[in-house]
């Protein structure tokens, strides 16, 4: 991706099943649960980058013992540093005694992490500072174990402000108004009140204080605590949380906007936010690892139970369509295919583009993750070249049958076998144009000079491409800001002689602010926003963008269930060619000599590779909950206002 965003956090829960002695005899290890929560992360570091944390539960231990473990870091290499520190107290606890590793009751009582259930978190902060304090898990702390809460997740909420009001007026003073602590609180409140419900049950039964505790463990209702908490919930998450007894649980979004994955037999139950990093971990074939359905939440009670309890009615479904074309690993099956077809699918518009002249034409990829893209576009025109080649060959049999070409004879200057020879050697020409400089981008920190040392991020090929000859088309995930483009991209590129340039994007125009985890919030950052703008501006249609401003400043008295997207109307009047053809003109930089096009997916060819990720709101505007119509209007407005700030 030639504009980098940050995007969703990634998640990890992970239950041992079996006492802790069966892994050390059928493993090796008393570790097996630790070691697969570093894999299961690690294999999802793509994920996040801003920090990371972990948290662990030990079951039947006496009080007194600490029976809860927490560590984050927002050091560089997070991942790394949590479990370097970890073991390193692992190593001065055994190097004069190392029996110790073998003794499991020992390491429970003495050592952190060496429990049953586990947690992790990937950040990837779309908002905020970077401090150790914005790292999963959050914890609520209570002396009662089944009200202690750990809860980490990959969310965003769109009403917040709401959620913190409703907390306030119960009577909690929460100390900030994040969504993950109003998601912590909010579970945390019903949690509670489940503790109570239970303790005055059990209490009314007869039973002493000492038995109720592990009797509210047994029944407590997990599924009933959050689908009271997840109520009025607007947003996207999968979020996974335990409590202090054992319980723990995986959520997901009613709509399915966040992924979440999971994996159960009888020695562990595993999720994550990717399927790929299950796969490796446990060595699983795909068909046995299942998705969290929205609005539904995978629980694993203290005593091992496994169940996928309704806590929120679904909705439309609507899983982001980002995770296919650039966040998720590639690795995926399903993903890897799909990004294949996204660049198969873009063929005919660009060869309608190129108008057919594969003969003077070079293909790349800006790297890396347009990878796939670039192969299915590669099969893609090898494709067409096959059905072309055919034809061209039937029309010259037919004209050999008629008797117009003999072998030998000439064929519009050229024999027979020269004429087969050339029609069979069609075929895209293909190579590897940019190279990223990794290095280099990590050293360009300052804004002096910066446009200058940003056109150097990417290396080239030199003495593939054929000064004022040929056109070179090169394909990138998609076009956010189109900043990398213009300042980098487009002017190495020119640097080789092409007649034009074109720039393919396997995603379409992305228009719309995003209020469900991706660091795409203010409207003035989208290109394709700012052709339409300038486009109304220069076709005498300003008033439009008064109209919508006066609409959306309308909208925001509206409760959110009756809220429309007003922004819709600013590209109405324009058909997606002529918004890329403005976008082309805008990424041009004067000193570039070459030609530009730009060409991007559409809307209908996403969804036909995509099926089941149909969620496209950054896109289309179809938000699937109301807080996204009012989150949209107010970015338009803080556009307009000249607020540069994220509108939920």
């Amino acid at each position: 991706m030639s504009d980098p965003i940050k995007h969703e956090c990634g998640i990890v829960m992970l239950r041992l099943l079996k006492p802790l002695e069966y892994y050390l005899s059928h493993y090796g290890t008393s570790f097996y649960g630790l070691d697969k929560l570093y894999l299961l992360m690690e294999k999802q570091h793509n994920r996040g980058q801003d920090g990371a944390g972990i948290g662990c539960i030990k079951l039947d231990m006496e009080p007194g013992t600490r029976y809860m473990n927490r560590l984050r870091s927002n050091h560089p290499n997070p991942i790394k540093e949590l479990f370097d520190t970890i073991h390193q107290g692992i190593h001065r606890a055994s190097s004069n005694h190392p029996e110790r590793l073998q003794d499991v009751g020992w390491l429970k009582e003495n050592l952190a992490f060496t429990g049953e259930v586990f947690i992790g978190h990937l950040r990837y902060g779309t908002f905020g500072q970077n401090g150790i304090e914005f790292c999963h898990p959050f914890l609520r702390e209570n002396n009662w174990m089944s009200k202690n809460l750990m809860i980490a997740g990959n969310f965003n909420l769109t009403n917040v402000d709401e959620l913190f009001r409703s907390l306030v007026t119960i009577g909690q003073h929460p100390n900030e108004t994040s969504d993950t602590v109003t998601i912590l609180e909010k579970v945390g409140h019903f949690l509670d009140d489940e503790n109570e419900d239970l303790y005055r049950r059990f209490k009314q039964e007869g039973h002493s204080k000492k038995e109720i505790s592990p009797l509210i463990a047994q029944h407590l209702d997990l599924g009933n605590v959050l689908m009271n908490a997840s109520k009025y919930w607007d947003g996207g998450y999968a979020i996974t949380g335990m409590l202090g007894h054992g319980d723990a649980f995986v959520m997901r979004d009613p709509h399915g906007i966040r992924p979440a994955y999971y994996y159960h037999n009888d020695e562990v139950v595993v999720a994550a936010s990717e399927r790929p990093a299950i796969q490796t971990a446990f060595n699983v074939p795909l068909e046995n690892i299942r998705e969290v359905a929205p609005g539904h939440a995978l629980i694993v009670k203290r005593d091992g139970r496994v169940s996928e309890t309704l806590v929120k009615q679904p909705g439309r479904r609507a899983a982001c369509s980002f995770e296919r074309i650039y966040f998720s690993r590639g690795t995926d099956a399903g993903i890897y295919q799909e990004r294949k077809e996204l660049g198969r699918r873009l063929v005919p518009s660009i060869l309608k583009t190129i108008h057919y002249d594969l003969e003077n034409t070079l293909f790349s990829y800006i790297p890396n993750t347009a990878i796939a893209a670039f192969k299915g576009m590669v099969e893609g025109l090898n494709r067409f070249c096959d059905e072309e080649k055919a034809d061209r060959l039937r029309e010259l049999y037919g004209r050999a049958l008629q008797g117009r070409v003999a072998l030998g004879e000439s064929a519009g200057g050229a024999n027979l076998e020269e004429e087969v020879s050339r029609i069979l050697q069609l075929r895209p020409r293909v190579d590897q144009i940019a190279v990223k400089d990794a290095k280099l981008r990590t050293f360009i920190t300052e804004d002096t000079k910066r446009d200058d040392l940003v056109a150097h991020v990417y290396d080239v090929t030199y003495g593939v491409v054929r000064r004022g000859v040929d056109t070179l088309v090169v394909i990138d995930d998609s076009i956010v800001r189109g900043t990398t483009l213009k300042k980098s991209i487009v002017r190495i590129l020119d640097r080789l002689g092409p007649r034009m340039i074109v720039i393919v994007s396997s995603a379409p125009q992305i228009r719309y602010p995003d209020c469900y985890g991706i660091d795409m919030t203010k409207l003035g950052d989208f290109i394709a926003f700012r052709a339409a703008i300038e486009l109304l501006k220069e076709t005498g249609q300003s008033g439009v963008i008064s109209e919508v401003y006066k609409n959306c400043k309308a909208q925001m008295a509206l409760p959110a269930a009756e809220t429309i997207n007003c922004v819709k109307d600013i590209y109405r009047p324009f058909t997606p060619e002529q918004i890329s053809a403005r976008i082309a003109r805008m990424l041009h930089p004067p000193q570039v000599q070459a030609h530009l096009e730009i060409v991007f997916q559409t809307i209908e060819d996403l969804h036909a590779a995509c099926p089941e990720n149909t969620g496209d709101w950054y896109f289309t505007g179809n938000y699937p909950t109301p807080g996204g119509n009012k989150v949209a209007n107010r970015a338009f407005i803080n556009y307009i206002e000249g607020k540069n700030e994220r509108a939920y």
